[in-house]
């Protein structure tokens, strides 16, 4: 991505409107990705998906969203970061039209995976934009951080609660069409806020981009695929081994090209690494833990879309709150190592909690406490490592710090549901209709994803380094803002 402007630019009177839009940007992106789990089962219903397939809806899109955003980083360079930012709202208002009126399978999942290339144009454009508005001045570029963070878990607590909302009250197609107006509002409203900024010359790694998407596609395909074909079977490893081959051949390809999507030796740069296993195997645990307690709440429990939907506010609410208020002052207070490693220890606690539920369970019992525990691990390692993978690269490789660990968040949601998945159906939840069979196969989804948070802390107290904790400065700079040598992690997270 682009460089911060300069530092004694003057500052653009826009610039709070244009952040409005940009925390807006993140805002839709993170809904996207939760307002369809209410809507999951009526959805089903309708189209005809079967159980194992129904994460399908999901990944088409994170592989999408996830496999592009290397490509749409580079993209946000070369075309300018507010043309691809309005390009990025009109992909996503098309998937998002395509999937609403969708009436097979098959298009509802092209619909889905249109909009993930949408949103793979929309949010490095938008962190490209933040950092051109606000990189040269520390002291407002921690608070447009701040509300740029705080839009993740606003957009994760709406979607809940509204694809509830819209599922009981309206039908699941509007899960989609509330984009549409959302995008006409930002595209009308660009020109006159962003920033025009201007591309530059240099060539497009498509080949790159290709293979590591394609990649991910085979990956996820086979593991969603192995309980009906049989994990012995030829066709399961025959298109994982093609995802293997793809994603040996982008990695050669980012070795030998001169302007590659990813510079392999970035990885170089001290807890790089590491920070990006934590975002990976925290997303592998938490997504399928959202996924699979939507399908209990609702194919288990009997709550109906809007109750199922209102029994999740509590665990986003504290994810917001958590994340906002009280992550930041115990980073500056304990430095981001112990709080990642103990963020996930306490995630792996949790879904072993959920795991624990029972067929004729209830939601005070089954289903709050446990995910509350989720909640507070997630929000005790998800600032940290977010905040450490990016600023453990070079200052003039934020965009790229930044386009990598958000690849490895959507990476690991991908892979982690498919495998779930294929857990759940291999223990009995491949019909709706009988609760035992499908607490039974809901509970080893939980327990696998359990395994892969704690791998997850153990993997990260292995491989990060310690950094020295530090008192939170009011001027401190976001992660990746290209200012004197890059912030410490702790104040990257702040």
């Amino acid at each position: 991505m682009t460089a911060s402007a300069a530092p004694n630019a003057p500052a653009d009177p826009r610039r709070w409107s244009a952040l409005a839009l940009i925390a807006l940007a993140q805002f839709m992106v993170i809904m996207d990705t939760s307002i369809i789990g209410v809507a999951l089962p009526r959805m089903q219903a309708d189209l005809g998906f079967s159980q194992e397939n129904l994460s399908w809806v999901f990944n088409a899109y994170v592989v999408a969203f996830g496999g592009l955003l290397l490509l749409g980083g580079r993209l946000s360079d070369l075309l300018g970061a507010r043309r691809l930012f309005s390009t990025g709202w009109v992909v996503l208002a098309a998937g998002s039209l395509t999937a609403g009126l969708a009436g097979e399978v098959w298009a509802e999942l092209a619909g889905r995976a249109l909009q993930g290339v949408g949103a793979a144009l929309i949010a490095p454009s938008a962190l490209t934009l933040l950092m051109t508005l606000f990189g040269s001045r520390p002291q407002e570029l921690g608070k447009a951080f701040a509300l740029y963070g705080a839009a993740a878990p606003a957009g994760g607590t709406a979607g809940v609660f509204l694809g509830g909302v819209i599922t009981q009250y309206a039908s699941w197609p509007w899960v989609f069409y509330i984009n549409i107006p959302v995008a006409l509002v930002v595209l009308i409203a660009t020109p006159a806020v962003m920033p025009s900024g201007a591309g530059r010359r240099g060539s497009i790694d498509l080949a790159g981009a290709v293979t590591v998407t394609a990649g991910l596609a085979a990956g996820v395909y086979a593991i969603v695929r192995a309980p009906e074909t049989g994990w012995g079977s030829a066709e399961t490893w025959l298109v994982l081994l093609a995802g293997v081959v793809l994603i040996a051949a982008f990695v050669a390809i980012q070795a030998k090209r001169r302007e590659p999507l990813m510079r392999p030796g970035i990885w170089r740069a001290p807890n790089l690494a590491g920070a990006n296993i934590a975002q990976l195997l925290m997303a592998a645990a938490w997504i399928p833990m959202w996924f699979f307690l939507n399908l209990y709440l609702q194919q288990v429990l009997g709550l109906d879309a809007f109750a199922s939907g209102s029994a999740l506010l509590p665990m986003t609410v504290a994810i917001m709150i958590m994340m906002i208020v009280l992550a930041p002052r115990l980073i500056s207070r304990f430095g981001p190592k112990p709080l990642i490693v103990l963020g996930l220890f306490a995630l792996g606690a949790g879904m072993f909690w959920l795991s624990l539920a029972r067929p004729d369970g209830n939601f005070w019992v089954d289903v709050l406490p446990a995910s509350l525990l989720s909640a507070v691990g997630m929000s005790l390692a998800f600032i940290p490592s977010l905040g450490t993978a990016l600023s453990s690269a070079r200052p003039e490789e934020g965009g790229l710090a930044s386009g990598i660990v958000n690849t490895s968040y959507q990476v690991g949601s991908a892979l982690g549901l498919a495998a779930m998945t294929a857990i759940a159906a291999a223990h009995g939840a491949r019909e709706p209709g009988d609760p035992v069979a499908l607490t039974e196969g809901f509970s080893a989804a939980f327990l696998g994803a359990a395994a892969l948070a704690v791998i997850g802390g153990l993997a990260a107290l292995l491989t990060l380094r310690t950094a020295p904790a530090a008192p939170a400065a009011p001027d401190a700079g976001g992660a990746g803002d290209g200012e004197g040598g890059g912030g410490r992690p702790e104040k990257a997270a702040a």
